[in-house]
């Protein structure tokens, strides 16, 4: 009697077929968009045609599916899945709107506010000097802060570029001079407590951002500023909607990249999510 010490699976492993909860109109968009920098570049051949290129790469970023796994299924190499996720990372993140675009394309429609807030999404820790620099002290982790606005029904009109978890979230909005570039396009943003003192405008001018009341321990909130409170975070719920969609991508759960490449990633699922949102 001989014994057959093969593996199960077989030579090439398993394949298993799953469902991406995504529409076929963003599918047939994505691989649209493919085949016309494919046809601009001047590329003739690829191991796979457009559609399933598309879908490979929504599976890795809907699904966070290996590259590996993904590769062995298809027939081609780890290394080709990567490269095709990064062509088409970059080709979504530079339709990525800009943010005084975003404030004056609301101001053309009659806008009035924009919600802002910020959150950290997570990475794998770090070693060495990125390892403190990623740490998040509020929120406990390793991750990466962005910065957040979406209109008045929670639809996300821009993100900002990814940032070390230590940067508060009043440095970043400085950084991308948010508040002025409000009051140039008549603007106002509605904010959690987390950004009081980011308006540094003066006594007389019209608030830029406006946030709730924050108590202290020898300063309790009056009668008056609980309601108050209580009406703003009602206004500002749809941004953490706006949030929600963007982190359905489950490739946003726990970034494994490089940290310089997360900023083209978000900007991309947002174009993404837009579509699927607006559909």
């Amino acid at each position: 009697m001989t014994k057959n010490n093969s593996s199960v699976e077989g030579p090439d492993g398993l394949v298993y077929t799953a469902r991406l909860p995504l529409s076929r109109a963003t599918l047939n968009w994505l691989a649209d968009l493919l085949r016309g920098h494919l046809k601009k570049i001047g590329s003739r051949w690829r191991a796979l045609p457009a559609g399933k290129i598309a879908t490979i790469v929504l599976a890795v970023l809907r699904c966070d599916q290996r590259p590996g796994d993904l590769a062995d299924g298809n027939g081609v190499h780890r290394t080709t899945v990567t490269r095709w996720v990064r062509e088409v990372v970059g080709l979504l993140a530079a339709r990525a709107p800009r943010l005084d675009r975003a404030l004056k394309k609301i101001a053309r429609k009659g806008g009035g506010i924009v919600l802002l807030d910020g959150s950290v999404i997570r990475t794998r820790r770090r070693t060495g000097a990125e390892n403190r620099r990623n740490y998040s002290g509020k929120n406990k982790c390793h991750g990466l802060l962005v910065i957040a606005l979406t209109d008045d029904r929670g639809r996300l009109l821009w993100v900002s570029a990814a940032r070390p978890g230590r940067t508060s979230e009043i440095t970043a909005c400085r950084h991308d001079k948010l508040t002025q570039k409000l009051r140039e396009v008549g603007l106002g943003a509605i904010a959690d407590l987390g950004f009081v003192g980011l308006d540094d405008g003066g006594p007389d001018a019209d608030p830029a951002v406006i946030t709730g009341y924050k108590a202290a321990r020898n300063r309790p909130l009056t009668r008056g500023q609980k309601p108050s409170n209580t009406a703003l975070a009602a206004v500002r719920a749809p941004v953490e909607h706006g949030f929600a969609h963007l982190k359905n991508w489950r490739v946003l759960g726990k970034v494994r990249t490089d940290p310089a490449w997360a900023t083209a990633l978000i900007r991309a699922l947002l174009v993404l999510t837009n579509r699927e949102v607006a559909r």
